[in-house]
């Protein structure tokens, strides 16, 4: 952590999607490179800078006001240290700055030793001024597919930056499918700021169920085809194959989803207990709430991750190893750069899910230990950032 009067190694400016999508996830997944930025002792700045309307929570839909989401995010950055340092800017017709003013903004982008690009967002033409730009890609295959393509618009948004990271770690080995698109992809993981997220002994009970994970159902994001199979983004098709699973286990298994009448009954004929995601996914201090009251995770990836076998892992389950909270979660190749069998679990069978759980039940203490310890070894953000300012040569 820098010291009060120390110098900084450099100014960084942080992009990407809190103000325009502020849902937990997303917020805490920008907040840990902040954090693990000013560990290192560098002076971190967050700016979105988007052309895009914002999504109304509340509404369901894209407003041109952007000052309830834009507020929300503040509150976070600055409960966090970073009164100060943040910026948003509504470069669309009606949008206005908040923050720094528009000339501000430009003159930080000036300089700035690097700009962090955190989910791969649209680069603005003033965030060109930036002399060393990181593109940070949270979803690999689908951008990969779209430039080899010939994705005109995807292949100019990723030649804007000078380095390219992605979460999918496999990439490059031989049983890996996400294709060679020209550019080379560094592998990169979840940073996540280890203080945010200290284990309670007595938070893993209160009466929620054993395994739960926090997820989308439904997505609304077309298949990608590739050498004539195609890749599916949907949650609910990975769940589907293990919907038997509280069935088959004495242990009990709940969603926090937002899911229709009909697929609720679903799930509750097959075991699962449901919650609404809404609340949660509004509220970080909820949002960490829940996993901390949880005694482990079961979740399922996404096909795009899961069949071309990109190493990808979910930046949510880091956060519950974080919490001590150990993860079952399907097999996308991540078991080669992640260490399994305590405190973390790689599937791609029911049986396997269900050694997994019986194997934590039976040793719960030593499994939630080591999923903190992992959490530590593999996604401390100063050591996850400090890799990848040193590899970009940043």
């Amino acid at each position: 952590m820098m010291t009060r009067g120390a110098t900084p190694r450099g100014k960084i400016v942080v992009t990407g999607m809190c103000c325009y999508l502020p849902i937990a996830g997303v917020i805490y997944q920008v907040l840990h490179y902040l954090i693990g930025l000013r560990q290192l002792g560098y002076d971190a700045w967050y700016v979105e800078d988007s052309g895009r309307w914002p999504y109304d929570l509340a509404a369901d839909d894209i407003t041109r006001d952007a000052s309830k989401n834009v507020g929300m995010v503040a509150a976070v950055l600055e409960a966090n240290g970073f009164q100060g340092r943040w910026a948003f800017r509504g470069d669309y017709e009606g949008g206005r700055c908040y923050g720094l003013d528009a000339e501000q903004i430009r003159r930080l982008y000036r300089d700035a030793d690097a700009l962090l690009n955190v989910t791969g967002q649209e680069i603005r033409e003033d965030q060109l001024s930036c002399r060393f730009r990181v593109y940070i890609e949270s979803d690999p295959f689908a951008t990969q597919v779209k430039v080899v393509q010939g994705d005109q618009h995807e292949l100019a948004r990723l030649a804007a930056h000078h380095v390219h990271f992605t979460f999918g770690e496999n990439i490059g080995a031989p049983d890996c499918r996400i294709p060679p698109d020209g550019f080379h992809w560094l592998p990169t993981r979840q940073p996540v700021a280890l203080e945010l997220w200290q284990p309670d002994a007595t938070a893993a009970s209160n009466g929620r169920a054993d395994y739960t994970t926090i997820t989308s159902w439904i997505n609304h994001v077309e298949s990608i085809e590739y050498q004539g199979e195609f890749y599916h983004w949907q949650k609910d098709r990975e769940f589907e194959k293990f919907l038997d699973l509280p069935r088959r286990s004495s242990a009990s298994f709940e969603l926090a989803t937002k899911v229709d009448e009909d697929i609720g009954r679903r799930l509750n004929e097959h075991g699962w207990r449901h919650v609404p995601s809404d609340d949660l996914s509004a509220n970080l201090q909820l949002y960490r709430d829940y996993i901390l009251h949880s005694r482990a995770e079961f979740t399922v990836a996404r096909d795009q991750y899961v069949r071309p076998r990109t190493g990808w892992f979910s930046d949510r389950s880091a956060c519950y190893l974080a919490a001590g909270r150990p993860v079952i979660t399907q097999e996308t190749a991540f078991s080669k750069f992640l260490p399994t069998g305590c405190g973390l679990f790689a599937f791609t069978s029911m049986e396997e899910i269900l050694a997994a759980v019986h194997a934590i039940d039976s040793d719960y203490e030593t499994h939630s230990r080591a999923a903190r310890e992992l959490a530590h070894e593999y996604f401390a953000a100063d050591k996850v950032v400090g890799s990848l300012l040193e590899r970009a040569g940043a």
